[in-house]
């Protein structure tokens, strides 16, 4: 039997189902290749943003342990770094330096300048956290809402494939394989739009939670270091 010349490859090309979709399915079409656009771009740019983080903190960590002082570290820095590592450092050492400012450091006055250094750490921490989380939100959204929208889309065209059935009283494939088609497309690029955001969503989540961990064992040997300091004044002063 020969093929359907109305039927050929091209009548099933992405353009082509696009085209003779229902406005219903094409509207689903266009949001989901939108949401897999935002979610690339939030990838994009979060792949960068970590890339830079974990470099910036490794330099940092690396004159931190050079031997270096706090104060010269400090102020290799600038007196309002970018990075979360040397923030925290110009943090602690400004505590340390408006306690000293008041005279010799007492039992009384070391320990609220310990509970202002924690405070003023902690503070940091939460804030980058929130900074480096920024757009995980929107990709869970996609991962979790694309198929369904794609699902919607598929049931509209299939229901639209029953009405050419009624309309055309025939079950051949040529009336009802291009309106199934387009349905099952809108699937596809639900799926496309989803599997990407839901495996950057774990990836990035555990990166963040990662660099979490990694400033708050910062803040602890910063702190340390601080309580280290209040035991021998005389050699901090």
């Amino acid at each position: 039997m020969a093929p359907d010349p109305a039927l050929t490859a091209e009548s099933f090309s992405a353009v082509s189902l696009f085209l003779r979709a229902d406005w219903v399915v094409k509207l689903v079409m266009i949001g989901l290749a939108a949401a897999s656009l935002w979610s690339w771009t939030i990838i994009l740019d979060k792949l960068l943003r970590f890339s830079a983080l974990n470099r910036q903190a490794n330099a940092f960590e690396d004159e931190v342990g050079s031997g270096r002082s706090l104060e010269e570290v400090a102020a290799k820095a600038g007196d309002q770094p970018r990075h979360a590592l040397p923030r925290m450092l110009v943090v602690a050492l400004r505590e340390w330096r408006e306690t000293r400012s008041h005279g010799p450091v007492g039992e009384t006055a070391g320990a609220l300048m310990m509970q202002r250094i924690d405070r003023g750490l902690d503070g940091v921490i939460a804030r980058e956290s929130q900074r480096v989380e920024d757009g995980l939100g929107s990709l869970a959204i996609v991962a979790t809402a694309s198929p369904f929208v794609g699902l919607f889309g598929t049931v509209w065209g299939i229901m639209n494939a029953f009405q050419e059935i009624a309309v055309q009283r025939s079950t051949n494939l040529t009336v009802v394989a291009p309106a199934i088609a387009e349905a099952l497309f809108a699937t596809a690029i639900g799926l496309i739009a989803a599997i990407p955001a839901y495996i950057a969503y774990n990836k990035f989540s555990t990166d963040a939670g990662r660099f979490a961990g990694r400033l708050e064992g910062f803040a602890d040997d910063l702190t340390a270091a601080m309580a280290r300091r209040l035991a021998q004044p005389q050699r901090a002063a």
